[in-house]
């Protein structure tokens, strides 16, 4: 076991070491580990399985890293945006008689012998390139304040630490703390950090009489982190998911002039790293990692299920609220509803199955901007990630939407539409004015519509492109029905006031997003007799209009499903379908 001389919050390195050490006492093959943790994960695990625990880990954000020490223990949220690839390292070796590691370390602790008979093996990490959830929304963030306090309570709690070793004037430095000398040592210990008392609200703290940070050669605005995964399947890690991961932090400015010397870079080719430097871009060797979903975002989220009961009030408060958005117009507010609640459930062959994309029609550029801004704001408040893209000619040409690989710098440079899942876009069209497309345009205006029609992106890797599936809630403001992007349904806005936007109070806010982001979760099924119904009914609505195909079939379906769904339920009644059927019938007498 690890003594309790270890602290796992700030020197979580000292408690690898000692497991490890444990671990080849006990008779383990030191080069036989790889791909294992001889505990180590385990006791990080199990301590961090305390959620009073884990509270205490520092969020790193721009405005934390610069008070948090190098080899802590840091928490970092973000999306998977490139994987470069593995990074080879020697993982033991033996220095005399002694086996060491330099797993969770970029540097080796102790000087590797350069001796032909030392004794080491090369292991390997795979390499993640993670950056902030793209369009978070302010809510869905930690606050300012809420992360200031985080990484001050964390620099206070170091800095008393070291006052409780003078006061015991210990000789013996705590393994991996910095130096009785060093300069941040020095500045912690005489109170240089100030409490954010002190500070305007949303200040970012500054370090009194420095503008260095306490991770030596860090910028301290990096928002971007290199995560490095140890022992993980390939299949848990996704490009473009959203993960949490708990860490080792390194940032050593003697790293970049370590790889350009080291013997592994030129034996096994260029330090996959390299434009990556580290005084810009953290290291994190993640210990553990947990993928996030919509509900990781909410604040003060209730720990309930959504039952019907509970749902009822807030859907029709809901909907009241996406009404007087939408000038009062009921149908539209209902067909918004049901988009919000859309996901793809399922992917037979090249459709995409749940999806529910919708184009509200009849905006002028003068409605659009009161309407469409209010939308805009709405959708803003209830979903944490969202886009807007104002569309015109000159955007089509010039924007860069698909990921593109550049091969000299080894990097996925990131386009408009590399999205997290659950992600919501809204398409202005009110802009577009008559124009040529360049053929940037027009391969935009393509990679537009395969989202739209197949929630899918086409990834371009100069040799080849290829096609990845996402999973995003499209919603289009128009004039008349888009002609770039055909959505799943089309529905003229009838608004019958001008209502300014009011208010909302904080708690409805908080009801609406766990209601949104809880319902859409809940899984689904027919009853019997209301699916012989449903199949009673398309037959008859072909019969009746023989224009009518497969995919607004489906659509039909889908409403009824996500109609269901609105309500809290997860089996549809023959309620729910009727409801859905009438819904389309407005909506059919509208395009009249």
């Amino acid at each position: 076991m690890v003594g309790p001389q270890y602290d796992l919050l700030a020197n979580p390195l000292g408690a690898v070491r000692s497991t490890f050490d444990t671990a080849i006492s006990s008779g383990s093959d030191p080069t036989s580990l790889n791909g294992h943790d001889w505990g180590a994960v385990d006791l990080f695990r199990h301590f961090l399985s305390d959620q009073s625990q884990l509270s205490q880990v520092p969020l790193l954000t721009p405005s934390t890293i610069r008070y948090v020490k190098p080899n802590t223990l840091v928490r970092y949220r973000g999306m998977i945006q490139d994987m470069l690839g593995n990074e080879f390292y020697v993982g033991v070796y033996k220095d005399g008689s002694v086996w060491r590691t330099n797993k969770f370390t970029d540097i080796s602790q102790y000087p590797i012998p350069m001796d032909s008979s030392a004794e080491t093996r090369i292991w390997e990490r795979r390499l993640l390139y993670c950056v902030p959830v793209p369009g978070l929304n302010p809510w869905a963030a930690p606050s300012a304040e809420e992360v200031g306090n985080l990484s001050m309570d964390w620099a206070s709690e170091q800095r008393e630490k070291r006052r409780r070793g003078d006061d015991e004037s210990s000789d013996m430095p705590v393994d991996g703390d910095e130096g009785e000398g060093s300069p941040n040592t020095k500045r912690m210990r005489e109170g240089e950090c100030p409490t954010l008392a002190s500070q305007p609200q949303g200040a970012v703290p500054e370090i009194a009489g420095s503008s260095t940070s306490l991770m030596p050669g860090l910028n301290g605005n990096s928002s971007s982190c290199i995560v490095k995964i140890y022992d993980a399947p390939e299949s848990e890690l996704k490009l473009n998911d959203i993960f949490e991961f708990v860490g080792i932090l390194t940032s050593d400015p003697e790293l970049q002039e370590d790889n350009a010397d080291s013997d592994l870079s030129n034996g096994f080719g260029e330090d996959p790293l390299h434009h990556f430097p580290p005084n810009k871009v953290p290291r994190l060797h993640c210990l553990m990692h947990r993928k996030l979903s919509v509900l990781d975002f909410l604040k003060n989220k209730p720990v309930i299920e959504p039952k019907p009961d509970l749902v009822k009030g807030i859907r029709e408060a809901l909907l009241r609220h996406l009404s007087a958005v939408l000038g009062n117009d009921d149908v539209a507010a209902h067909f918004m509803l049901l988009h919000l609640l859309s996901k793809v459930q399922a992917r037979v062959d090249a459709l995409a199955v749940g999806k529910f994309s919708v184009n509200f029609t009849c905006f002028s550029k003068e409605t659009a901007s009161v309407f469409g801004k209010q939308l805009n704001i709405a959708v803003k408040n209830l979903v944490p990630f969202t886009h807007c893209i104002p569309l015109t000619v000159e955007y089509l040409n010039t924007a860069s939407l698909a990921p593109k690989k550049n091969y000299d710098t080894n990097r996925l440079e990131t386009g408009v539409l590399q999205l997290a899942e659950d992600s919501h876009l809204i398409v202005d069209e009110t802009q577009l004015d008559v124009g040529t497309l360049n053929s940037v345009g027009v391969e935009n205006a393509r990679l537009l519509k395969n989202l739209m029609e197949l929630q899918k992106v086409e990834y371009d890797f100069k040799y080849y492109k290829m096609e990845m599936a996402t999973d995003v809630q499209l919603l289009v403001l128009s004039e008349g029905k888009s002609n770039i992007l055909p959505a799943d349904v089309i529905v003229p806005i009838r608004p019958s006031a001008t209502n300014s936007s009011e208010a909302v109070a904080a708690e409805n806010l908080e009801a609406w997003r766990w209601y949104l982001a809880s319902v859409r979760q809940l899984p689904h099924s027919f009853e019997s007799e209301t699916q012989k119904m449903v199949e009673s009914d398309l037959v008859a609505a072909i019969q009746a209009d023989r224009s009518l195909n497969t995919q607004d079939l489906s659509r039909l379906v889908t409403m009824g499903r996500l109609m269901c769904l609105s309500f809290g339920e997860t089996t549809m009644s023959l309620e729910h379908w009727q409801m859905a059927k009438e819904l389309e019938r407005l909506r059919r007498e509208r395009l009249k």
